[in-house]
């Protein structure tokens, strides 16, 4: 029978489980990789397994998120990541060097391997034919270790492209015509996969960028064939013994398939705060746009850097417009000096920043009080950017160039002709630490900041918790578990980093969760958009929350719930929702014994008042939540 890309790629690495959409499957995971904001737990969480080295194929720490160092706590973590690398067996990416997504990508993805990365963009690996998944650090973590990766098996949607992308169009524009379509939640339980005649135009940079943006989708990953594209990318990388053809059988069937037509795309943006919300730019002439940001994971490659300078040329900013350059790698930057890209961008009167993600996490960059950001990021909710009451919008760099000539939302085809981007110069240089042979002497280096794991108790019989919030929809992991240059510090030290759980929602939240315990949040569809950080998880479990209620979660966040002991309750009847408030008790007696036994419809009381609830898991998730933890649950088997 026919089968489509991700079957291919599915059938070859599993474990477990019969490839059936919805049923649980486990996959061997050929690679991994971490980045420094959630690499810092996942590395603490592997220690804790007692191995003496990692064993995938190949597994690297990054370090691109936490890249300020106003004090001693993020340089610190850099060093016990490098000495967790050598220690373990890993590659070593040191800050300044690039982004974890586009740095995987030239380096080490390979067609037909799966990938696991603790940072919810890792799809982005999907553009060189990679199965590349995002997930919380504790599965990366027991990845490392040899385990494989257990998921819910997803369905496939087929995404058929036809034409050929007009000039001033680009892969962002692709990802957010899916958006519109589809909306945050479309992609939720789907591969996306790509095919079509359309798909031969896209070099692999493009490719990667449109599946990087499939996390917003809530896609459990997204795919492109491997093919002439892919063999050139790789050889011009000096990788071109990885290359292999890979691509869907002749006929083989899809669970949905959408349709675009390349051509008749327009220039399009994402207005705040969501990455759907979008229109097109021509649209948004009367937006006045004070910043303007190029970069990021999915919009900091050689061909964007180009791009933007190229429609820069011989031009000047608009008065008033600041212009930011966060170069996606070391590798980009320099490859655009090379073409004279760079002498361009200062020309015009851009500022270069050094190679990481910057403000797409609210790591520096904030837009002023009022004023509108135009990003070439994947995400603008709200807040994110770290200036509260901000106007976020996201694009890809054709519009970025033209707005910032403009000081407006701009149309770019208005620029007039767009020019090529020539060939990648042939500069690559090289800052990635290789792994220690024998490293069982490496001495870990720890700071005062890093704190050891926290003890999470196995889930007791009956259960009473208290409702200590309440919110509504597309809740997301920034909402939880806020990002930033004061918070995202502290994320090797979970006591420190739980005071800021659900902060900007409700300063209290921390001391009534610890005071209630154990405790309980409601939430409305898809609780936990977004990140793959666990500590959205983790640090409300640290503080006492037990359960938590929803309408839906998103894939990521309900995973991380299970993997701290937090029981992920679905309202059976949606309009219960309305009744629940914050201070009321939940009761569930005899809850372990239902979870263990298989029980799917549960029923609390909540002031006696029945409540029915839908606990949808497996019969390993139930004994993590049994345990209190995945991390409890391998140290048993071990």
């Amino acid at each position: 029978m026919p089968q489509n890309l991700a079957q291919k790629i599915i059938a070859a690495h599993l474990r477990e489980g019969v490839a059936q959409p919805g049923s649980e499957i486990a996959l061997a995971i050929d690679q991994t990789l971490t980045q420094d904001a959630t690499g810092t737990l996942a590395a603490l969480e592997f220690e804790a397994l007692g191995l003496s080295r990692v064993r995938t194929e190949v597994s690297v720490s990054y370090v691109d998120h936490n890249l300020l160092q106003t004090d001693f706590k993020n340089p610190d973590d850099h060093r016990f990541l490098r000495s967790m690398a050598a220690r373990y067996g890993l590659w070593y990416s040191p800050p300044g060097n690039g982004i974890c997504h586009q740095l995987h990508l030239l380096n080490f993805g390979r067609p037909g391997a799966t990938l696991l990365g603790s940072d919810s963009h890792t799809p982005h690996g999907g553009g060189l034919a990679m199965l590349a998944m995002g997930a919380g650090g504790l599965d990366v973590a027991a990845a490392m270790a040899g385990y494989p990766f257990f998921l819910s098996c997803p369905a496939v949607l087929g995404v058929r492209l036809i034409g050929q992308l007009s000039p001033w169009v680009g892969p962002k524009d692709i990802i957010l015509e899916l958006l519109r379509r589809l909306s945050v939640k479309g992609g939720l339980g789907y591969v996306l996969e790509y095919f079509g005649p359309g798909v031969e135009g896209l070099s692999v940079t493009q490719r990667a960028a449109i599946c990087n943006m499939g996390a917003e989708l809530g896609a459990t990953a997204s795919l492109f064939p491997s093919d002439g594209q892919t063999r050139a990318f790789l050889e011009a990388q000096g990788r071109g013994q990885v290359w292999l053809p890979l691509a869907a059988d002749a006929g083989a069937a899809y669970d949905r398939v959408e349709e675009i037509d390349l051509t008749g795309l327009e220039p399009l943006v994402a207005c705040p705060s969501s990455p759907d919300k979008v229109r097109p730019v021509a649209e948004l002439k009367d937006v006045a746009v004070e910043q303007v940001i190029v970069g990021s994971c999915g919009g900091g490659a050689y061909e964007d850097l180009m791009t933007l300078a190229l429609a820069l040329k011989g031009r000047k900013l608009a008065p008033g417009v600041n212009l930011y350059v966060n170069p996606g790698s070391r590798q980009a930057l320099a490859q655009a000096a090379a073409a004279s890209g760079l002498m361009l961008l200062l020309e015009a009167g851009a500022s270069i920043f050094q190679s990481g993600c910057l403000g797409c996490i609210g790591m520096s960059q904030a837009p002023a009080t009022g004023t509108a950001s135009l990003r070439t990021f994947p995400r603008n909710f709200p807040g994110r950017s770290g200036t509260k009451g901000d106007a976020v919008y996201l694009c890809g760099p054709e519009v970025a160039a033209a707005t910032a000539l403009a000081g407006h939302l701009a149309d770019p085809r208005e620029l007039g002709p767009q020019a090529a981007v020539p060939p990648a110069p042939p500069v690559r240089p090289e800052a990635l630490v290789p792994p220690v042979a024998g490293g069982a002497g490496v001495e870990i280096l720890r700071g005062p900041n890093i704190a050891p794991f926290p003890q999470l108790a196995a889930l007791t019989e009956d259960v009473a918790c208290t409702v200590v919030l309440k919110v509504g929809d597309n809740i997301t992991t920034d909402h939880i578990m806020p990002a930033g240059s004061q918070i995202l510090p502290l994320r090797s030290n979970v006591p420190a980093i739980s005071r800021h759980v659900f902060a900007a929602l409700d300063p209290e939240f921390a001391g009534k969760a610890q005071q209630s315990a154990p405790a309980a949040v409601v939430g409305g569809e898809n609780y936990g958009q977004g990140s793959s950080r666990e500590h959205a998880a983790l640090a409300p479990r640290y503080l006492g929350v037990q359960v938590k209620i929803a309408k839906s979660f998103a894939r990521i966040h309900k995973a991380n719930l299970v993997n701290f002991g937090i029981v992920p309750l679905v309202l059976a009847d949606p309009a219960d929702y309305d009744w629940l408030e914050a201070g009321q008790v939940v009761e569930l007696k005899g809850l372990r014994q239902a979870i263990l036994e298989g029980e799917e419809r549960l029923t609390a009381t909540v002031q006696g008042r029945a409540l029915p609830l839908i606990l949808k898991a497996s019969q390993r998730d139930r004994q993590i939540l049994a345990a209190g933890g995945l991390l409890n649950l391998i140290r048993s088997s071990l």
